[in-house]
């Protein structure tokens, strides 16, 4: 197999995370299978970067000097912001030339700036998903995954992220165990599927003001199997059914049964990765009553089926 270069691309007020999490799965690789990769960091003229937390980084080389990479990855930070033209030019003209185009975080308006990502489904840190949206209608903005991979080109939400994007890479690469023990080495899981949500039910939604329904969003999480029907939750916050669907959306953002869609696939994709009970099992305890009704949640919202989730996500360990 081929050495394949992995460029990293730094500039002043980058995010420090966003490139050494990353570049320690792909030196990880490296140590563990010599000669795969090629690890090299370039910034416009070669010169230090200190980035967004004050750390000094030094790159490798100067942009001019370096060879057209099989990897890119573009990371993000307050950089990104009012980046240098000549950064943008040289993506432009250089992005389209690697095999794979990266992005972490808001590495992803570098991109869209260079005009890499219209015409393509993308997504980068919640907090900056509406503004790239609305900067470059041509792109279609996709808020809710860590990553998104769309032909040669993949994006990632915030920091962990690109490590998660960084795994899956490596997995295409060097195969599924070769991933496997980076992220044992990392002390991360490798588990998390691009299209998992960027946040949980209980980060996603606001947490109520009134303690009535703050309480009903604690029982939610406690009891998915339990009965979570509007009427049912009303009941508990001792308010009309209408009044607490109403006041719940307001409070937290979405509705009761969004929220409860959102908790119960969390439950059970996390009884899929941490136990070996069976399908209907797991569908009962995750509230969904028929591992049929389970399998239409997972392949609606995740586009894979339970069991393939499992074969996928759950660690070595607990085969």
């Amino acid at each position: 197999m081929a050495q394949r270069t992995v460029l990293f691309l730094l500039f002043d007020d980058v995010q420090s995370l966003d490139v050494t999490g990353p570049l320690e799965v792909f030196a990880g690789a490296e140590k563990g299978v010599p000669g795969t990769y090629r690890i090299r960091t370039a910034s416009l003229d070669g010169g230090p970067v200190r980035t967004s937390a004050d750390l000094t980084l030094v790159p490798d080389q100067a942009l001019a000097e370096a060879d057209d990479p099989h990897t890119l990855v573009v990371p993000g930070g307050r950089g990104t912001r009012s980046p240098n033209p000549r950064l943008t030019d040289w993506l432009r003209e250089h992005g389209p030339r690697a095999t794979r185009l990266v992005s972490v975080c808001t590495g992803a308006i570098l991109l869209a700036r260079a005009g890499l990502l219209d015409g393509r489904r993308a997504t980068t840190h919640w907090a900056y998903c509406d503004k790239l949206a609305r900067d470059h209608p041509e792109i279609d903005v996709d808020p809710d995954p860590v990553y998104v991979r769309d032909g040669r080109i993949s994006t990632s939400a915030g920091v962990t992220a690109g490590i998660d994007l960084a795994l899956a890479l490596v997995e295409e690469d060097l195969g599924r165990e070769a991933a496997l023990t980076i992220a044992r080495h990392l002390v991360v899981f490798l588990r998390r599927p691009g299209n998992q949500a960027q946040f949980s039910a209980q980060l996603a939604a606001q947490t109520a003001q009134r303690e009535p329904l703050r309480e009903v969003q604690q029982w939610i999480t406690e009891h998915p199997d339990a009965d979570l029907g509007v009427e049912a939750l009303a009941a508990r916050a001792r308010l009309s059914p209408r009044h607490f669907a109403r006041a719940f959306q307001a409070e937290t953002g979405m509705t009761p049964g969004r929220y409860v869609d959102r908790v119960r696939l969390e439950h059970a994709r996390r009884l899929l990765e941490d136990t070996a009970d069976g399908v209907e099992e797991i569908s009962r305890a995750a509230g969904y009553g028929t591992p049929e009704a389970m399998r239409r949640a997972f392949v609606r919202t995740l586009g894979t089926a339970p069991a393939e989730y499992r074969r996928r996500f759950r660690p070595a360990s607990t085969h």
